[in-house]
């Protein structure tokens, strides 16, 4: 990814979670697919997705993909599902803001 895209310090990186859509049927028992992805806006590329176990949610999907990226010196932008301890954490082992 280095190679395509590179970060620079104070770049912000979006992280959200989605739904993907028709991704569930009334006739299916599996449930929606829920996806959470890193959105560096500055270049127009998402870094990385990950899909949200089941029986999980955001929450848990966001330390693990920022673990894959290297964010280092970017600015990480959250919405309020992510204001937790453990992804603070992540974000400051990451030595990003």
């Amino acid at each position: 990814m280095n190679a395509a895209c590179k970060l620079t310090n104070g770049e912000v990186v979006a992280i959200d979670g989605k739904t993907v859509r028709r991704s569930f049927q009334k006739g299916d028992k599996k449930s929606a697919i829920h996806m959470v992805s890193a959105w560096a806006g500055q270049n127009n590329l998402v870094l990385g997705q990950t899909k949200v176990k089941a029986k999980t949610n955001e929450i848990t999907a966001i330390p693990a993909l920022l673990e894959l990226l290297d964010v280092k010196g970017c600015i990480i932008t959250i919405d309020a599902m992510g204001c937790q301890r453990a992804i603070a954490e992540t974000i400051v082992a990451q030595v990003a803001e």
